[in-house]
């Protein structure tokens, strides 16, 4: 049987020398097997204080964990390493990087949240985890579900944050269900996940709210300098594509 590993990570920072300082994950066997971790470890990196501002790890609080490699949580994440099986995350691109990083190399099939709820709720403003904690009700269910997992809810911490990722999941499921019926939810989350998203408004930027197409219409210039200046990710990188080439 097929294992699934919800994980998130806190950071030095988000930068190409950061590294890893905690890391939250939940192992998923069956629906009344999960295993829970929730690590914190030390880093030769120092921790940008960008970062504190969100996570509130300091360097006195890692000065005595172990490295990164040397925790349960990357021992558990390298053991299950098979296509086999599912890392999930929010936004994976980045957490992933930071696994390899510390020399992890992938075998495990891919599903990103992030993308999927992107495309599965094209018309929410927002799709970062927790906008959609509020958006979609799942704070609602957190609490009973944190009881039932023995986990407490701290604000922007890797095992709270993996707790509101297996709502989301749960959600992401029931749309798959209810927008691709008879379908194999896990096969749809992971084309989902491999399949950029057009996106039809900015959501930053002098036309923040406004429809992408009808500036590529209007002021091209501007597409093709946020194309050739910004720091775009995947989706904006393919959706300002269709409009310029």
């Amino acid at each position: 049987m097929s294992k699934y590993i919800l994980f998130d990570t806190e950071t030095t920072g988000n930068q190409d020398d950061d590294r890893i300082i905690q890391i939250g994950a939940l192992l998923i066997h069956n629906r009344a097997n999960i295993e829970v971790f929730d690590e914190l470890c030390s880093s030769d990196v120092e921790i940008k204080l960008e970062a504190m501002e969100v996570h509130n790890i300091t360097p006195d609080i890692i000065a005595s964990k172990p490295k990164f490699i040397e925790t349960k949580s990357y021992n558990m994440i390298n053991k299950f390493n098979s296509s086999d099986n599912f890392l999930i995350a929010h936004n994976i691109s980045f957490d992933l990087g930071m696994l390899e990083k510390e020399g992890f190399e992938n075998s495990y099939t891919l599903i990103d949240t992030l993308r999927c709820a992107k495309h599965l709720l094209p018309d929410s403003p927002y799709h970062r985890l927790q906008y959609l904690r509020y958006s979609l009700g799942l704070f609602q269910k957190e609490q009973e579900e944190a009881q039932k997992l023995g986990i407490t809810i701290k604000a922007h911490d890797a095992i709270g944050d993996v707790l509101v990722m297996k709502l989301l999941l749960s959600k992401l499921s029931q749309l798959v269900r209810e927008q691709y019926p008879n379908s194999d939810i896990m096969e749809i989350l992971t084309h989902l996940t491999k399949t950029p998203v057009l996106m039809k408004t900015f959501k930053f930027g002098k036309y923040k709210g406004e429809n992408i197409e009808d500036i590529a219409n209007r002021d091209n210039g501007y597409i093709k300098w946020m194309y050739k200046n910004l720091e775009l990710d995947e989706d904006m990188k393919y959706t300002l594509e269709q409009y310029l080439y």
